[in-house]
């Protein structure tokens, strides 16, 4: 039997761990999804489950590279960021990984204020808004001041694509995707760690930057990336064969819009919008914007599901219906806004979702305005769960009538990301031109 040659990405999600397989003109040769249960920290708050993750990236990929009918030539990771993994002298995991949702200490975040942002340009200086232990590099103030001893064991401390990559590789990085994720880490304009970092002594527990599309050839001779922000991976298949300028609407627990040709500053004002700056590949600024779209669609269609006691996925039986979107959605009656506050009151679970979702895209449109230029971008991508949602498609399609929107085919834009990131490392052939295919939204 003939080897195929293949890279295996591991696709690390909140909910979803995925592998991934493509061959050499990156179609995907098999997936595998897995939902591993969480643990708690020592206050108990949910926490990803290390030692779970590690085994099943570890016992996954032994179990790849034993295959005859694949030669595996690369692997990589993409996963979410602002979740940092603190290893021991012995490289072992100290704490557990501190949930980017835990709620983060008041006295301490104005103590750090008062010493560091007195004069409220931090924000503007790391491109990122206060967002607690969501700026990992304030999850490493804290632990800090709040647990000194384990502060001081600490050898590396390593964002968790950069961790699991160390589980493939066996070498400690850091990398600027991840260190552009809303940290607070990076100074965009001095392109280096902020001031505030050197002081407080962080970063001696960061090991070396290594260009995202580095890699480290093991002992086997596969070779291994040193791993990517998801959100900033997703881009990359979009930029290797689009040159038009577009936004990309990453969807997923979080929906973020991604501008790579936006380079402008941030201004105080869309800070306090939840506007920040990721960091490319090549350490430049992308503006973006975030919305818990995600997770409030989960959320609202469980108390729906509860409700109108039918399962959690009935909105997937549901057609856009034409009336009840022109009746919330061009509606100009001020009595309405009751009822886009609490859709669930409403007496249909068919209203109920369509009024909801009505306010979800709303809410998008103002967050995806705050990274478009005027003028110059006419294409919007989706990709992730919504590029799938019929009623998120279309009411995003008669929000923006002046430009062109696309549910993108792509089901692995992240994954994909991180293989054609380091595609001259493993793979000798071109990158094929048919890699996307997006269908317009009429």
């Amino acid at each position: 039997m003939h080897a195929l040659p293949a890279i295996a990405i591991f696709d690390i999600g909140r909910t979803n761990k995925k592998q991934v397989l493509f061959d050499a003109q990156y179609r995907v040769l098999e997936e595998k999804n897995i939902q591993l249960p969480e643990t708690t920290d020592e206050d108990g708050f949910p926490s990803e489950d290390l030692q779970l993750l590690a085994t099943w990236v570890r016992e996954s990929f032994a179990a790849l590279k034993q295959r005859k009918d694949l030669e595996l030539k690369a692997v990589n990771v993409s996963a979410y960021g602002a979740s940092f993994v603190h290893l021991s002298p012995e490289l072992r995991p100290l704490t557990p990984l501190y949930n980017y949702l835990k709620p983060f200490p008041a006295f301490l975040q104005e103590e750090f204020d008062r010493k560091y942002n007195n004069d409220g340009q931090l924000g503007m200086q790391t491109a990122s808004p206060q967002l607690g232990h969501l700026n990992s590099g304030m999850q490493l103030y804290w632990l800090k001041k709040q647990s000194p001893e384990i502060y001081r064991q600490i050898r590396y401390s390593l964002h968790l694509p950069q961790w699991l990559s160390f589980l493939l590789s066996g070498v400690c990085a850091s990398e600027l995707t991840s260190i552009g994720c809303h940290t607070r880490l990076w100074d965009f304009e001095k392109q280096d760690y902020h001031k505030w970092v050197i002081e407080e002594g962080l970063k001696e527990k960061f090991p070396i930057i290594l260009p995202g599309a580095n890699v480290i050839e093991r002992k086997d001779g596969i070779m291994a990336g040193v791993g990517l922000h998801d959100s900033s991976s997703a881009l990359i298949p979009y930029l290797s064969v689009f040159n038009d300028p577009f936004v990309l609407l990453s969807t997923g627990t979080w929906s973020v819009s991604l501008n790579p040709f936006n380079h402008s500053s941030l201004t105080d004002q869309e800070l306090k919008q939840d506007c920040l700056c990721y960091l490319s590949l090549k350490g430049e600024p992308i503006k973006a914007s975030r919305l818990y779209a995600g997770k409030e669609h989960e959320l609202f269609t469980k108390k729906l599901a509860d409700q109108f006691q039918c399962a959690e996925d009935y909105f997937l039986r549901l057609k856009v219906d034409s009336f009840l979107v022109e009746k919330w959605f061009q509606s100009k009656d001020p009595g309405i806004a009751a009822a886009f506050a609490d859709p669930d009151k409403l007496s249909s679970y068919e209203e109920a979702y369509h009024v909801f979702m009505i306010n979800l895209v709303r809410q998008q449109k103002k967050a995806i305005n705050l990274v478009l230029e005027p003028g110059g971008i006419e294409q919007i991508f989706v990709d992730g769960g919504f590029s799938k949602n019929p009623f998120f498609m279309n009411l995003l399609a008669l929000s923006f009538p002046e430009k062109k929107i696309f549910a993108a085919s792509l089901a692995h834009a992240s994954a994909l990301g991180a293989a054609l990131c380091i595609h001259s490392s493993w793979n000798t052939g071109a990158i094929p031109a048919g890699l996307l295919s997006p269908v317009q939204i009429s």
